[in-house]
């Protein structure tokens, strides 16, 4: 797990070969302003998804983990708060392929982090988030899908 602001995300463009994309599509656009929904930047590599999620409490959040994407979650209306426990403190769940999704729901997670929007938080396969931990009822947010 990384977490930043994203006047640094250019720093961390070596940890994957797309990192530079994401980098350069952010200077390009301007994240508020995209509608809602998947915004292809090379195909199913890279893509980012623009949401509005409903704000959930601790104990509603359910812990997740991808096995082939990264996550790079970028709060845009309010602040979010994201559980995080490392994949190797978690218990087997069921792995769904098609959506690149492990949920394991009722476990709370080890520690939590809370970014303001001008802030990243980036999740690898092997951490554990529980996302949209907020007191507002919703979110604006952008989630960029990385290929591992």
């Amino acid at each position: 797990m990384i977490i930043d602001t994203l006047d640094r995300l250019a720093l961390y463009a070596g940890v994957n070969p797309l990192f530079n994309d994401v980098v350069e599509f952010i200077r390009n656009n301007n994240l508020n302003e995209l509608a809602a929904g998947k915004h292809e930047i090379r195909g199913g590599d890279l893509y980012v998804n623009i949401t509005a999620a409903k704000g959930k409490t601790c104990g509603e959040a359910v812990l997740e983990t991808h096995k082939k994407m990264i996550d790079i979650q970028i709060p845009l209306s309010a602040p979010e708060t994201y559980g995080y426990t490392p994949l190797c403190n978690l218990p087997d769940a069921q792995y769904d392929a098609e959506k690149d999704i492990t949920k394991i729901p009722g476990l709370a997670a080890d520690s939590y982090v809370t970014c303001a929007p001008g802030m990243f938080a980036i999740f690898f396969p092997q951490d554990g988030h529980a996302p949209c931990i907020s007191d507002k009822a919703e979110i604006r947010k952008a989630i960029f899908k990385v290929l591992a």
